[in-house]
């Protein structure tokens, strides 16, 4: 069984602008970057709706900015979780202070 091959998102990111900037076309920019048009089609599709201010829920994002904007995303999430967590501790403290 052959392995799926995963690309960066430098290379995503090239290929895409193929077809978005340079007028490629789908197949020609396939041969040119020697990748699959399911693969391609993503990567345009994807970088689109990046430049539009799109940041993709499900994958890693193309651009650096927007690759940027997921990690802070990312950090506000664990943030948000460790807040909830301090809370229930200092909860439980504050409960534990009041049975002493």
């Amino acid at each position: 069984m052959s392995k799926k091959p995963t690309y960066p998102p430098e290379f995503k990111s090239e290929a895409a602008s193929l077809v978005i900037d340079q007028n490629y076309s789908i197949a020609k920019a396939c041969k040119e970057m020697n990748v699959g048009r399911t693969a391609m089609t993503r990567w345009v599709k994807q970088r689109r709706a990046e430049r539009a201010g799109e940041t993709p829920e499900a994958a890693t994002a193309i651009t650096e900015q927007q690759r940027d904007i997921q990690a802070l995303k990312a950090t506000i999430k664990r943030l948000e979780r460790e807040k909830e967590i301090l809370k229930k501790a200092s909860a439980l403290l504050m409960t534990d202070a009041f049975n002493v």
